[in-house]
């Protein structure tokens, strides 16, 4: 369905964005008066539109609404010694263990290698987790890294300039220095690859071999406060922009 044909059948749009958890149907309206609202591209006029949740593109402000049911979206704090899948032959622990009450058709989003930690998501939206995983979207990640010190002046440049690795170059968008303890540095970096292992590899590459990764940010979701092994419903926002910066 369409805008053009969205009046003849349907689910009324201030019910539609209510439900998506705009606000209330009140609210709705007073954003679709104000001309707030658009629909398959084309702001909305009038109040008694109905649209197909299923199919139609809203936006509210410019910002993508995901209303089609039944869509899971989390973050998930992956603990050490879990595999980044939703099964094993070997029977041990993956992702899946961790959303047994999410419902069925999930998938994760990316991988981190099994003594990594930190950030995944996890959805039933098909297309939305290729996307994400997929090179070409660019979607930015931000790593914790603890290495061995001291870590020269040069390291932080050297990977953000660039390092040849056996699958090509790596360049990383942003390397900070974030502190240190004896013998223990932590570095920030932040990159677009999703390549297998990159971020140990950058690091052995500049003679800095990773003793602790945790990745805290894909995109606009951060890990934040999200204990060990538990998950979060992403919310409405942060669907909205993963959905704009891969081009759903």
């Amino acid at each position: 369905m369409t805008a053009g044909d969205a009046n003849a059948e349907g689910v009324r749009l201030q019910k539609v964005l209510a439900a998506a958890g705009v606000g209330s149907r009140r609210h709705s309206e007073e954003l679709i008066a104000a001309g707030r609202v658009r629909v398959d591209g084309r702001v909305v006029e009038t109040q008694g539109m109905r649209v197909d949740p299923q199919t139609a593109i809203i936006e509210v402000d410019g910002e993508r609404v995901v209303t089609r049911a039944g869509l899971v979206h989390l973050a998930l704090n992956k603990p050490v010694g879990v595999l980044s899948a939703m099964s094993d032959d070997r029977g041990r622990p993956t992702v899946a263990d961790l959303v047994t009450d999410a419902g069925p058709g999930l998938f994760h989003v990316g991988r981190l290698d099994v003594d990594s930690e930190g950030l995944l998501l996890v959805t039933n939206d098909g297309e939305l987790a290729h996307r994400l995983s997929h090179p070409s979207f660019e979607v930015a990640k931000t790593y914790l890294v603890e290495v061995a010190g001291p870590v020269g002046r040069d390291v932080p440049r050297r990977l953000r300039e660039g390092v040849e690795l056996a699958d090509g170059p790596v360049r990383a968008d942003a390397v900070r220095i974030v502190g240190s303890a004896g013998s223990r540095v932590m570095l920030e970096i932040t990159l677009h690859e999703g390549r297998n292992r990159v971020v140990r590899r950058l690091m052995e590459a500049v003679d800095h071999p990773v003793r602790r990764l945790v990745r805290t940010r894909i995109g606009p979701v951060h890990l934040g406060s999200l204990r060990v092994g538990r998950t979060r419903h992403l919310s409405r926002g942060e669907v909205g922009v993963l959905y704009r910066e891969v081009g759903l």
